[in-house]
């Protein structure tokens, strides 16, 4: 539905449109869901803030961007959603702008996300260039015809869609915090915690995942990039899930979990289980943004305590906190019949259904970060609310429940923790998905892992199932059993658990190979280059060399008469010696 007339510049003209079709509908019932209950919970999470209304004015603005870039008509149009997403969440992780590490955060994450969006802007300039039109709509309906083009860029000839997917897919590695672009994520936790619900459970995060699965009648076209979208996704899904191993910080184990399960929605859509991917989109908003905001009512109970560590026997102190925490983390370790197990596990079988390389790469990947996340997310449920009490007394005194105000919402997303995954199967990913998705997702018949996975053998259906049981049973044995394992393990491997606790050195890898260089560099380039050179042979050489001039000419105002007789005597000789030097010449 076109509203308006926006852009008319050539031979582009594009009008701001809503597009409205399935896809878009699933997003924005989960967007303005979540932001609903995170609106209403951040009145009483942030009641002590004095500055709750430019929160609340920054939640605002998000959740319009937001739906601006799921309700777009055209690939310009998503892109002011997508820059209006990633501006609000500068905003919002540097809220707290009096502690230096959230400004350094909210920086961080408005840099790599600028990393993706170049390669996004390239792929729609890509895209204009290909098709002459950016609207979604025109853009499918060519495909088909293009699917054979061929790009020339700098004696280079390559094909064009697998081109075009793949700059787009970087943008989507950005804000999805896929392996590479994934740094910014888990030093975003610096925000007010309803933000981190917001933000990195079930919008900004997976707007990647949507742009891929809107994007489908391209994607579809591309199977090289379709395969690069796979192993990159599985690679993050089996990466953030060993990192939450061993991470302290409660609100940085739910980030690498989230990191993990964006690799997870990643992997179904490179298999071309677009259904399963925003199925699992789906499922997780509730679970995922459900334990940022448990997480924020344990923080809440602690006195702003953050730290596992110093947490510990508070179980029956914060009962309902306790049993929410339960529900997300059964239905984020896919145990039956929580939500997270119909979605996580369409997508293991989409996964092996597509009897591809890459795709029983993704199986075997995924089946493994199930473990992990089982194991992550019963340590933090064992070390916050069970064992001896590990904070000082006065914290210990002052450990209560939440008020209501928070508390209903944690309740709201409780039950879609418990039943979105079995209101959801049968229309996005059961026998009613033809009829559900309509034109709004393309898959190639060729392509149907959805269908190739309610046909896969027994073992794999159930392989998950027994290593996330697993997983829990480990992490019982290792928090309750055994609780002197896990320090004699950090001890005995050290070097192991110093690469997982350090997020496998990303952070300082970028900062010695690409930051401090490019650093000097710069430092080089301002002060030998721009400092030495531009401005020392232009304004500031000309101002120097007038000031030494002036300085030097003053010498001469002495004040003694004599001295100004004889230089105008001097003056007069020199006058006379021209004058009888031209004659004479």
């Amino acid at each position: 539905m076109q509203l308006a007339t926006w852009i008319a510049s050539g031979d582009l003209e594009l009008g701001w449109a809503l597009k409205f079709d399935q896809l878009s509908a699933v997003m924005v019932f989960v967007v303005t869901w979540v932001s609903a209950v995170v609106h209403v919970y951040s009145v009483g999470y942030m009641s002590h803030d004095p500055h709750k209304p430019r929160f609340m004015a920054y939640l605002s603005l998000f959740t319009f961007s937001m739906l601006m870039l799921v309700t777009a008509d055209n690939l310009v149009q998503m892109f002011f959603g997508w820059e209006g997403v990633g501006l609000c969440s500068y905003l919002l992780i540097g809220f707290w702008y009096h502690k230096p590490s959230a400004n350094d955060a909210a920086i961080k994450a408005f840099l790599v996300n600028r990393i993706g969006d170049f390669g996004f802007a390239l792929g729609i300039f890509g895209t204009f260039l290909l098709f002459q039109t950016v609207s979604f709509a025109e853009i499918f309906a060519a495909v088909p015809g293009k699917a054979d083009a061929r790009l020339h860029f700098l004696n280079f000839d390559t094909h064009a869609l697998t081109a075009l997917c793949l700059l787009l897919f970087i943008g989507a590695m950005g804000k999805s915090a896929q392996l590479g672009l994934h740094t910014w994520l888990p030093d975003a936790m610096e925000g007010p915690t309803p933000v981190s619900a917001l933000i990195h459970a079930a919008t900004m995060v997976t707007a990647g995942v949507f742009m891929v699965c809107r994007l489908s009648p391209m994607f579809e076209y591309a199977p090289a990039a379709l395969a690069v979208v796979t192993v990159v996704g599985a690679a993050t899904a089996l990466f953030a899930a060993t990192v939450g191993l061993v991470q302290n910080d409660i609100k940085r184990v739910i980030a690498y979990s989230t990191c993990s399960q964006l690799g997870y929605m990643f992997f179904a859509a490179g298999v071309s289980a677009y259904g399963a991917a925003i199925f699992h989109l789906f499922t997780h908003a509730f679970f995922k943004a459900l334990l940022f905001l448990g997480a924020g009512s344990v923080i809440h109970a602690m006195s702003d305590e953050q730290d596992m560590r110093r947490m510990g026997g508070i179980w029956n102190k914060v009962p309902y906190t306790y049993a929410v925490m339960w529900i997300g983390s059964l239905a984020l370790a896919g145990i039956p019949f929580f939500a997270g197990y119909y979605s996580k596990d369409m997508i293991l079988e989409s996964a092996f259904g597509a009897h591809s390389g890459v795709g029983l790469f993704a199986y075997a990947l995924g089946t493994f970060a199930a473990f992990l996340t089982a194991f992550y997310s019963w340590r933090l449920l064992l070390m916050t609310f069970h064992g001896q009490p590990r904070a000082d007394h006065h914290t210990m005194e002052h450990v209560h429940e939440s008020p209501w105000v928070m508390l209903i919402p944690l309740f709201v997303l409780a039950a879609g923790a418990l039943f979105a995954g079995a209101i959801g199967y049968n229309w996005l990913v059961g026998e009613a998905r033809g009829d559900f998705w309509g034109k709004s997702i393309l898959v190639l018949p060729q392509h149907d892992s959805i269908e190739a996975a309610h046909h896969v053998p027994t073992w794999v259906k159930l392989l998950p199932l027994a290593m996330a049981l697993s997983g829990i049973a480990l992490a019982y044995v290792m928090y309750v059993l055994r609780p002197e394992w896990p320090a004699q393990l950090a001890t005995r491997f050290r070097g192991l658990y110093l690469f997982l606790l350090n997020k496998w050195y990303f952070d300082e890898l970028y900062w010695n190979v690409l930051a401090e260089p490019a650093m000097r560099l710069g430092r080089v380039l301002w002060k030998g280059g721009d400092g030495a050179i531009i401005d020392g042979l232009g304004p500031d050489g000309l101002a120097a060399t007038t000031q030494a001039l002036s300085r030097r000419t003053s010498l001469l105002q002495t004040g003694y008469v004599y001295h100004y007789a004889f230089a105008m005597l001097i003056g007069v000789v020199l006058l006379v010696s021209w004058y009888l030097l031209t004659r004479a010449g």
